[in-house]
C-alpha cells in the first residue's frame, strides 16, 4: 500500500491553510513539510496496525498482520484451511472451530496466559509455520480443542472443575 497520495494529499492541505496566513506562514509550511512526512507515516501505520488488530480479532480464528517492505505497508491475510497431514476428522474440527468462532457474540476478552519456555518456543513455531500470529494460533487450538467429540472431559462440581471435594465427619 502506497502511502503516498494520503501524505501529499496532506501537504496540500497544509499549503492551503497557509495560503490564508501570508508569506510568513507559507514559508512556515514549507519548512515543517519533511518534519511531518515522517510523523505522518508513523500515524497513518499507526492507524492501520489498530484496524488490522481490529479485524484480526472479529476473524479469529484467522488474522490479518501488517507488515513493512521498505517503506510501504501490506496487509497479510490468514485464513485457517484444512491442516495438511491431518485426518478428515481433525480438519472438520478445524473447520468447525472458525464456525463456532463466527457464532460467538463478538465479544473479546483478554487473558494472560503463562507458560514453560519450552512450549512457548514450540508454539512460536507451530503459528510461524502456519503463517499465523501466535494469538490466533492459540485461539485456534483452544476452539479446536473444545470443539472435538471425543475430548476427555472432567466432571464439574462444586469448587474449581475436576476438584475432588469431600465433606462429613471424620473419627
Amino acid at each position: 500500500m502506497d502511502l503516498r497520495p494520503y501524505i501529499d494529499e496532506i501537504h496540500r492541505q497544509l499549503e492551503a491553510a497557509a495560503d490564508a496566513g501570508g508569506e510568513e506562514a507559507r514559508a512556515l509550511a514549507e519548512r515543517l513539510g519533511a518534519p511531518l512526512d515522517a510523523a505522518i507515516r508513523l500515524a497513518l501505520l499507526d492507524a492501520l496496525a489498530a484496524a488490522a488488530q481490529e479485524i484480526t480479532c472479529d476473524l479469529a480464528p484467522g488474522s490479518v498482520e501488517l507488515r513493512l517492505r521498505g517503506r510501504d505497508p501490506e496487509f497479510v491475510v490468514s485464513i485457517p484451511t484444512e491442516p495438511a497431514g491431518l485426518p478428515v476428522t481433525a480438519a472438520a474440527v478445524v473447520t468447525g472451530a472458525g464456525d463456532a468462532a463466527a457464532d460467538d457474540d463478538g465479544g473479546m476478552a483478554r487473558i494472560n496466559l503463562r507458560m514453560p519456555e519450552s512450549l512457548k518456543a514450540r508454539v512460536d513455531q507451530a503459528a510461524a509455520g502456519e503463517g499465523l500470529s501466535v494469538n490466533a494460533w492459540l485461539v485456534r487450538a483452544a476452539a479446536a480443542t473444545l470443539e472435538r467429540p471425543d475430548a476427555p472431559r472432567r466432571p464439574e462440581g462444586p469448587g474449581l472443575p475436576g476438584a475432588q471435594r469431600f465433606t462429613g465427619w471424620a473419627r
